[in-house]
């Protein structure tokens, strides 16, 4: 236990000296690039080697590693516009205006439940970057409808980045993110990211579901750990669009463990500043690589014994 802690707090302070900015320039050296490639090696290996990991002690002590070496890895220049295409185990996704980019990934812990980790990269006019790490409050929220910083950030695995341009006002951002969550259910999410100076915020009141009921801040699927969800932004319909989740009794309402989708749709489309929500939407659920992906873990080794 007190490895753990000893090691979260070393990642802490990695994170927290990389938020000063770090040079950078517009063409990577060869000498750049070749430091880089050497960089993304040694993280495939470490990754490899936290997944592998049979305990939670060793499991998070070599995520504490994993992390200092990316840390080192983005304080290198021109490290904003590195693919990091071989580190397959960690999402990396970076917005459709090049603003910033977000690396997250999970651990699995003994119990069923997961971990998540991630930061986010800035891209600023200067040339500089800056690093925000994600830190997962997830088992402290009573409530998930919470406004949050990057400190008590709802973690997740994100996929889709979705810009909600609006006149006159800064750019918020909607993730898509799997979220997993215990040995019954697993989540996904749509979070609103935003940024006001040199604050990160995720979470804000967008999203209707009823007319003149209160606006939510963030949406929370839950379903049956076995089965899949789609959850996608569809270009043609200019809406993100998800599968209608139900319980497969009527009995079952609100035990999650017994939710699966019904075959429908529904979607939320930006109306003004508005998310609205749009039910029975027609919908033609095209196969995405992405799915697969983000259903669950496909490795089933990690026994199940105690929560850590």
């Amino acid at each position: 236990m007190n490895k753990v802690y000893l090691s979260f707090l070393i990642c802490l302070m990695c994170y927290n000296s990389a938020l000063n900015t770090v040079s950078a320039q517009v063409n990577a050296g060869k000498s750049d690039m070749a430091l880089l490639n050497k960089y993304q090696d040694s993280l495939v290996l470490g990754a490899n080697q936290m997944y592998a990991a049979p305990t939670n002690i060793l499991r998070f002590e070599q995520n504490a590693r994993f992390i200092k070496l990316l840390v080192s890895a983005l304080k290198t220049p021109f490290s904003y516009n590195y693919s990091f295409d071989s580190l397959k185990t960690i999402s990396l996704v970076k917005s459709p205006d090049n603003s910033f980019r977000i690396f997250s990934w999970y651990i699995p812990v003994e119990d069923g439940t997961y971990r998540f980790f991630g930061s986010i990269q800035m891209a600023t006019k200067s040339g500089a970057l800056k690093l925000y790490p994600l830190i997962d409050d997830t088992e402290h929220f009573k409530d998930d409808n919470q406004i949050t910083t990057n400190k008590q950030w709802y973690g997740a695995r994100y996929y889709e980045v979705i810009p909600l341009t609006v006149a006159g006002q800064k750019t918020a951002y909607a993730l898509l993110g799997w979220k997993g969550n215990n040995t019954k259910t697993s989540k996904k999410v749509i979070e609103i990211l935003s940024f006001n100076e040199n604050e990160v915020h995720f979470g804000k009141p967008v999203f209707e579901n009823k007319k003149n009921a209160p606006l939510k801040n963030r949406i929370v699927f839950e379903y049956n750990k076995l089965n899949s969800m789609t959850l996608r932004l569809d270009k043609k319909e200019q809406l993100i669009a998800f599968d209608h989740l139900a319980p497969i009794d009527s009995a079952m309402k609100g035990k999650y463990e017994y939710y699966a989708s019904d075959s429908s749709f529904d979607g939320y489309r930006l109306v003004g500043t508005i998310l609205k929500l749009v039910e029975n939407i027609e919908l033609k659920n095209d196969p995405n690589e992405q799915d697969e992906r983000y259903i669950d873990p496909k490795s089933k080794n990690i026994p199940v014994t105690k929560k850590f």
